[in-house]
């Protein structure tokens, strides 16, 4: 099938960033950093190159913009901090400049390199208009994120080069200009190729490169949307599986079902053959479904999804599928669809499912349809500016995520009521209560959405999903600010109580943990359908430490202040302790799925047990826990986790050495769990505080999120917030004594205690 939307514009053709071609340097591209803005319309960011003149003295830049974009900033150096309160103070000069107007923190949510592929081939397939100065600033990303050595590039920027990365980054970088004989493009053909082409990328990418149409869809194991047609009772029905498992494969199979193809141009011929290791004509794309590089194979496929896709390839397909059954199937999955689109106002999910569902309408609807045209404006809310280029994000944002953790901080700090900070909380604040979620979304249960009334989204309420930590974590702050420091009520009690009872839809029963999104609906033995490859515990929703501590905490916070459910609220954060205890592994520590790693998981779990009042002075367990963490700190007195710990589930030290961010998770979780060697706690903040910049910031380090065992993802304003949580434990417990030595404007090495 080949559609085309008519009468569109496509991508200037130039030439692309710093290279070589025939010999000869070629100047890097860049766009013009002055006349990018950012714009935050309660809390949906998008970024907009402006090139009027008059237009760009109209909407100055911002501090925020600036500080985004890599730009001087221009705010004050301060003095050196020697004191934790000192450090605070000089961390939220600088970090209050970044508040936008409708009260939340903006950031990059970057590192996984399969984002830009789908929206730049959808944009492709679509003719739709790649603005100009959207094309020059992925082209500058990609090649700033390409692997120098072997000219390839990831799953995530710090991963080795991979086919999934490497074929699908080099096809956007030819969509977007980039020139064949460019001497850095010339090197990532030549991995690709010594990884055996594009035939052994991994399930998404064979698809994606099917619909550009430069591959077959034979290369394609099978996704038919007649899985949707499976009674609910069916233990593999896709209603079971992980959320963002199925928002993928929804659209995804309609689209295979159509086998959709993009119209034929000289680019894709050119492209077919470029990818390969032989010409194009003579593969046989059949014999490469299972085909795949070592470097992308993190979880084979089983042999029962062997067995089944066989079976779908050679029986169902030729021989049992009929017209009519495909018909409704199609069409049940098309009602689906439009569900998602209009729950979310067409903003979708995730950046994986939202090309996807736009491709879906646009092959359903046509070319310069309402509904193509919503998702189009809606794609810009994923994309993102840096220092480096242009980026999409891993959804449209984190703004609740982040906002929730600068109000905690800010109290752990003791700063809540204080003058200067208060209206900068107040703001915050007032941002939570926009985007507490307040209604059902049509048709819940058949579209198998999850409770949402009362509960709080990892981004904004547009997105809409409920998740249990992120939910905890915003009401964990309303509880302290209304309750504790005489904030007015701007969220009412039933709205509280309604965040509450959500909560409590949330637990996995069978174990008393706390999934994300929703409780675990199916059997983790759903993971032998694990089609991704590139990933791991993908299929269903999972126990996670860090959701659980969150959901435990508020639960105790909540409990201070009212009887609302209380029985069932003591039995419920019973079992869920119960939960973190067992998660424990033998050496002490947990396993963290959305951060690195251990040190992640820890901070969370010794969190929660220390809410009930398990320390290091009363249980073995605490102690264990501690030692484990004391036994990775480094000589000079930091934490540095690397993220090969969540691939190979065992703690590897960072190849840089201590990092911020670890250091404060780590220490955060030695104060909560009472432990006793304060000189190692001090150093370790010494250490923290030392790499405080003049004007207040910490520098980006290594990236510090993860998902699904195998990706990591960037939370870049960990580095402010979790460092200020940190010292104001450290104030509270020690109180606010120098860390270091400090001389002529310079920190002279830390300061014992004994000093």
């Amino acid at each position: 099938m080949v559609q085309t939307r008519k009468g569109a514009q496509q991508v200037p053709i130039a030439s692309c960033c710093a290279g070589k071609q025939n010999g000869q340097v070629i100047t890097p591209e860049k766009t013009d950093y002055s006349r990018w803005r950012l714009l935050d319309e309660s809390g949906r960011q998008t970024w907009h190159y402006l090139t009027d003149n008059g237009e760009a003295q109209k909407w100055p830049q911002s501090i925020a913009d600036k500080y985004h974009l890599g730009l001087p900033t221009g705010l004050p150096e301060l003095p050196p901090a020697t004191t934790p309160s000192q450090s605070i103070d000089n961390c939220l000069s600088f970090f209050s400049h970044l508040q936008l107007p409708p009260g939340n923190w903006a950031c990059e949510y970057g590192g996984p390199l399969f984002l830009l592929p789908g929206l730049v081939i959808n944009w492709y397939v679509t003719d739709t208009p790649i603005p100009p100065a959207y094309a020059t600033e992925i082209k500058a990303y990609l090649f700033a994120r390409q692997n120098k050595q072997d000219g390839g590039w990831g799953l995530h920027v710090e991963g080795e080069s991979s086919v999934f990365g490497t074929a699908m980054n080099y096809t956007v970088l030819r969509i977007l200009g980039a020139s064949e004989e460019d001497e850095r493009m010339i090197k990532a053909r030549g991995k690709l190729h010594q990884l055996g082409g594009a035939v052994y990328g991994p399930h998404w990418a064979k698809f994606w490169l099917s619909v550009l149409g430069v591959m077959e869809w034979e290369a394609v194991n099978p996704v038919p949307p007649e899985l949707w047609l499976l009674p609910d009772w069916m233990p593999i029905a896709p209603w079971r599986w992980w959320i963002h498992m199925r928002q993928v494969f929804l659209p995804m199979s309609y689209i295979y079902s159509k086998r959709f193809v993009a119209q034929p141009t000289p680019l894709t011929r050119q492209l077919r053959q470029e990818l390969y290791t032989q010409p194009y004509e003579s593969l046989d794309f059949g014999l490469h479904r299972n085909s795949i590089s070592d470097k992308d194979n993190y979880h084979p496929k089983t042999w029962v999804l062997n067995l089944i896709n066989w079976l779908l390839v050679w029986i169902w397909f030729p021989y049992l599928r009929y017209e009519s059954l495909v018909r409704r199937a199609e069409g049940w999955v098309w009602d689906l669809v439009q569900m998602e689109d209009e729950n979310t106002e067409y903003a979708d999910l995730a950046p994986v499912s939202a090309p996807m569902n736009t491709l879906c309408c646009f092959i359903h609807d046509g070319p310069n349809s309402d509904s193509v045209n919503r998702h189009i404006d809606r794609l810009n809310d994923y994309m993102w500016m840096n220092k480096e280029g242009m980026l999409m994000n891993g959804t449209n944002g984190c703004q609740v995520w982040d906002t929730a953790f600068l109000i905690q901080a800010v109290i752990e700090a003791g700063l809540a009521s204080s003058p200067k900070w208060k209206p900068m909380v107040q703001r915050a604040a007032a941002f939570l209560e926009d985007h507490q979620i307040r209604e059902e979304v049509p048709n819940q249960n058949i579209c198998y959405r999850q409770s949402r009334k009362g509960a709080w989204p990892f981004s904004t309420k547009v997105q809409g999903y409920t998740l249990s930590d992120c939910t905890a974590e915003a009401l964990k702050v309303t509880l302290l600010l209304q309750n504790t420091y005489n904030y007015p009520e701007i969220i009412s009690e039933e709205r509280i109580r309604d965040a509450i009872d959500v909560l409590l839809t949330m637990r996995n029963r069978r174990s008393g943990g706390f999934a994300s999104y929703e409780p675990q609906r199916g059997s983790e033995l759903l993971e032998w359908l694990n089609a991704a490859e590139v990933f791991g515990r993908i299929m269903v929703e999972y126990d996670y430490p860090e959701c659980t501590t969150a959901v435990v905490t508020v639960l105790s916070l909540f409990q201070r202040f009212s009887d609302y459910r209380k029985e069932e609220i003591a039995q419920i954060k019973e079992s869920a302790l119960k939960y973190i205890r067992r998660a424990m592994r033998q050496d002490g520590s947990w396993y963290g799925s959305w951060g690195i790693c251990f040190t992640y998981a820890g901070m969370f779990a010794l969190e929660s047990l220390a809410s009930v009042g398990e320390n290091y002075e009363n249980s073995a367990q605490v102690r264990k826990a501690c030692e484990f963490l004391i036994s990775k700190q480094m000589d000079d007195g930091g934490w540095g986790e690397d993220y090969r710990s969540c691939e190979r589930k065992e703690y590897v030290h960072h190849r840089a050495g201590s990092q911020v961010v670890q250091t404060a998770w780590a220490v955060i979780a030695l104060m909560e769990a009472g432990y006793p060697g304060k000189e190692r706690i001090k150093k370790a903040l010494a250490m923290v505080v030392g790499r405080q910049q003049r004007n207040g910031e910490w520098l980006q380090e290594g990236i510090e999120g993860v998902f699904n065992q195998s990706c990591m993802i960037t939370y870049p304003n960990y580095k402010f917030y979790f460092p200020v949580k940190a010292l104001g434990m450290y104030m509270k417990r020690y109180g606010d004594e120098a860390l270091f030595v400090e001389k002529d404007g310079r920190t002279n090495g830390w300061l014992p205690s004994a000093y």
